[in-house]
């Protein structure tokens, strides 16, 4: 791996600690405006929405320049985000400008790779990056959890630092102006990205047009044999990870009676368990094998509804690490088979755009469904055995269609044989 590599490694690190940091503090915010439970969900919810608004055109405005330059535009937009809730904005709000940021940045930060690296070095770089941002997830939501405890936002405000003890008068604005720092950090970083010399030919800039080709572009991936399966899979893993890390929050305050800021903790285990099953998946399983994974998905699912089981932090932990290790062996293969299969049969930020429109659909749908439930006052156990099942149920569906598409492609290579 080169230098520029490890570039777009520190930026994307230190932009996506701010971004699973945010969510804390984020839910600090509503706590402190005594905003209903639901509220939360939404949160999450506003941050993936312009993944899907904008997916038609962020794929075509991360190949109409230099990648690094994109990436530097995107933590302008997620500072600017930040600055907002300074300003009085409801925090729902300035967190969809962050996510308006995260959703340019993210074509630009895969589409990268595709250009930098051969195709047979994509799974390694896929276990780095997803490992990587795993770790910067974990650190993120420890540092999140730091940051709004009693004793750290008191330590923040007790800072007094000059020209900003002004503006910082509570802990939540001190944690805010903390990550506003970490974002600068990262544009930094984005500076120093290389030019890898790929250039695409002119990017279409009328709106009917690019979503239409955005729709060509969904339409060639879902009925590619391979394409379909891993963004299938990425699509349904995305959607149930976003989920699944409210469903903790929530979970560690009823069951185990943690609260917000010792619940981070737990989900830092979550994703040091995928830490390690990327970094395993990244070892172990070549691409042409990258779809033998597809069962660890059903079992996934069905560990994710013991949980209703637990009510101690002991056992809280080894199991939600085994969850984890599970997610990170599956996605990891799943993704680099959907990045070589994107960059094939198009460019590299159209594809990425098309799977975060399909991953963020996803997301927002199982945020729909979880918020749902939570006004109903569904019982957390109720909600946590739905929520497995129906993951379990999905991949093994997806599991049946790939065993379907393999019998076809068999059939076809057969009576090509007769043929001849």
């Amino acid at each position: 791996m080169n230098r520029g590599f490890y570039t777009i490694m520190a930026a994307q690190f230190f932009s996506s600690l701010a971004d699973s940091a945010l969510l804390f503090v984020a839910i600090d915010l509503l706590a402190a405006m005594h905003a209903p439970p639901s509220l939360i969900p939404l949160l999450k919810l506003s941050f993936v929405l312009f993944y899907v608004l904008l997916a038609p055109f962020v794929g075509a405005f991360a190949d109409s320049m230099l990648k690094g330059r994109v990436m530097f535009i995107a933590n302008l937009i997620k500072i600017f985000g930040c600055g907002l809730v300074f300003a009085g904005v409801h925090p729902l709000l300035a967190y969809a400008v962050v996510g308006f940021g995260a959703a340019v940045y993210s074509p630009a930060k895969y589409g990268i790779l595709t250009e930098l690296l051969p195709a047979e070095k994509l799974v390694v770089a896929n276990g780095w990056i997803e490992g990587l941002t795993v770790l910067s997830i974990i650190l993120g939501t420890a540092f999140g959890g730091a940051l709004v405890s009693p004793m750290g936002g008191a330590w923040l405000v007790g800072l007094h630092l000059p020209v900003l003890d002004s503006i910082l008068s509570t802990p939540s604005q001190a944690s805010l102006a903390v990550l506003i720092g970490v974002y600068i950090l990262a544009a930094m970083f984005n500076l120093g990205v290389p030019d890898t010399g790929a250039r695409y030919d002119h990017q279409e800039r009328n709106p009917t047009k690019l979503i239409a080709d955005f729709a060509n572009c969904s339409a060639t991936l879902w009925k590619d044999k391979l394409g379909q399966i891993s963004l299938a899979v990425t699509t349904l893993f995305w959607g149930a990870g976003a989920t699944l890390q409210l469903i903790v929050i929530k979970w560690a305050e009823r069951s185990l009676k943690m609260p917000l800021d010792k619940s981070s903790f737990l989900i830092g285990t979550f994703a040091l368990g995928v830490a390690a099953g990327a970094a395993a998946a990244a070892k172990i399983i070549p691409l042409r094998k990258s779809l033998t994974v597809i069962p660890l998905g059903i079992v996934m699912g069905l560990v994710v509804t013991s949980m209703t089981l637990v009510y101690s932090v002991s056992v809280a932990v080894p199991l939600l690490m085994i969850i984890g290790l599970l997610s990170g062996f599956f996605v990891v293969p799943m993704n680099a088979l959907l990045q070589h299969r994107g960059h094939v049969l198009m460019s590299a930020g159209h594809s990425i755009a098309v799977q975060n429109f399909n991953e963020n659909l996803s997301i927002l749908t199982m945020l729909a469904a979880y918020a749902i439930m939570l006004t109903l006052n569904l019982d957390l156990n109720i909600i946590i055995v739905v929520f497995g099942l129906t993951l379990a149920g999905l991949m093994y569906m997806i599991g049946r269609r790939h065993a379907a598409n393999q019998r076809e492609h068999d059939s076809l290579a057969l009576i090509g044989e007769h043929k001849h």
